[in-house]
């Protein structure tokens, strides 16, 4: 996979509401209703990251979640951390 540069990732980030880039990857806090409600989303997006080979970095506690996506072979961010990103961002509006 091929870095991004920075004009590329803050083009998409422009897109991905919340979404930050730091330390060579990109990231997002949730807050959601309550522990069973974060644990949904986090199987919904376990699924879809297993389906893409892509695993998230995350960390979680009771009703709040944070992400940080970067592709470790690569060294930062791809396109395939903005494609996970993006899912991610669908799989909140259903």
């Amino acid at each position: 996979m091929t870095l991004l540069t920075q004009q590329q990732i803050n083009d998409a980030l422009s897109q991905l509401k919340g979404w930050s880039y730091k330390d060579k990857g990109i990231e997002k806090n949730f807050v959601f209703k309550d522990f069973k409600e974060t644990l949904s989303i986090m199987m919904g997006i376990g699924m879809i990251a297993e389906e893409m080979n892509h695993h998230p970095e995350w960390f979680n506690v009771y009703n709040k979640l944070d992400i940080r996506l970067s592709t470790h072979d690569a060294g930062g961010v791809t396109e395939k951390d903005l494609e996970l990103a993006k899912k991610i961002e669908d799989i909140l509006k259903l």
